[in-house]
């Protein structure tokens, strides 16, 4: 073992996604959102034996909801994210992550946060409830999401876009990932940090 060796972590949100509300009558009705993968970013980060924090992120991510911006109803949602996809800027630390005593990637090679509701807590702010489907079992997670902007993208795809901040606290021994947590080598809790821009579907309903 490599002590240098910590963790990732999933998601997202991460699997992170769902919205905080926005009062848009323009917009309003059930639509479908995509998550934009060329802007998302999602950052985890744990203990290495009490030293300091590994950092680290996952690269390849997908994921679509519906929202309705007027009534603040978040239908459904699902993020998804590819766990081989792990990187910390080590070669060796990524390997040993992608393996059996962490991801176990040629088994588990998805990691899934699936949306199953959602309270506003402010008129930008709210909490997302959801199903985090991580080395093959699950678990509810709670996300802290506030939504930035709502408005027509600038430059580019021009689409109407949500850019939305959300965060969490995990720990993974809770999805059986116990691998240096005696001794302390690797840290259980795991924050995470997401930050995305979503797609509305121009052709829903």
């Amino acid at each position: 073992m490599k002590q240098s060796e910590s963790f990732f972590l999933m998601p997202a949100f991460l699997a992170c996604f769902a919205l905080a509300p926005v009062a848009n009558i323009a917009n309003a009705a059930p639509a479908n959102f995509e998550v934009d993968d060329e802007h998302f970013s999602m950052v985890f980060e744990i203990m290495h034996i009490g030293y300091a924090p590994v950092m680290g992120m996952f690269r390849k991510v997908e994921g679509e909801f519906v929202y309705d911006e007027e009534t603040r109803e978040l239908a459904s949602g699902k993020l998804t994210f590819k766990s081989k996809s792990v990187f910390t800027n080590h070669g060796k630390r990524d390997d040993h992550l992608t393996g059996k005593d962490f991801l176990n990637t040629s088994k588990y090679p998805d990691i899934t946060f699936t949306v199953t509701s959602f309270e506003t807590t402010g008129e930008s702010t709210g909490v997302v409830t959801g199903e985090l489907n991580l080395l093959g079992q699950t678990n509810p997670v709670e996300l802290d999401v506030t939504l930035n902007k709502a408005a027509e993208y600038p430059i580019g795809h021009e689409e109407y876009t949500l850019g939305i901040s959300a965060q969490t606290t995990l720990k993974r021994s809770d999805w059986g990932m116990t691998y240096g947590l005696d001794p302390a080598l690797v840290g259980d809790e795991v924050n995470l940090r997401f930050g995305f821009e979503a797609i509305k579907d121009s052709g829903w309903f």
